[in-house]
């Protein structure tokens, strides 16, 4: 693998995992959003040589074996978050990331934790009650 391979283009096209989108491709948008040992990171601007020895989480991998939707998902699911789609796996490992640091934070620093995925469908109130529903605060 040449050395200037990003992450985001192991992820789709070595590993066939196409969840992760890739948008911007300059960090600015949060579509290519993976988690990086729990942390979320834009795939597109980090190198894959960088990930070596971290545990990599991508949307494919947030749900539990049987198919069972990952309490975000599903939040996000209830919460009609989703409209065309494209930011979500970002916005969702973006959502992930958040809980896993702080499982019951306040709107504002739900919004603040989320603040770097862009949605070009202006869903992001869809996408706060979804982060809120799945803390356990709806």
């Amino acid at each position: 693998m040449p050395p200037s391979e990003t992450l985001a283009q192991t992820i789709r096209y070595r590993l066939g995992l196409t969840g992760t989108k890739i948008g911007c491709n300059r960090a600015e948008c949060g579509a290519c959003t993976v988690l990086a040992d729990d942390t979320p990171i834009y795939s597109c601007s980090t190198l894959t040589h960088q990930a070596r020895g971290k545990k990599i989480t991508t949307v494919e991998g947030v749900a539990a074996p049987d198919g069972t939707l990952h309490p975000v998902q599903q939040a996000f699911t209830d919460e009609l978050g989703p409209q065309c789609g494209f930011c979500t796996p970002g916005q969702v490992m973006a959502a992930v990331g958040l809980l896993k640091k702080n499982p019951k934070p306040t709107v504002d620093e739900a919004r603040r934790g989320m603040s770097g995925n862009l949605c070009r469908c202006g869903a992001y109130p869809h996408y706060l009650a979804g982060v809120m529903r799945a803390a356990g605060r709806a």
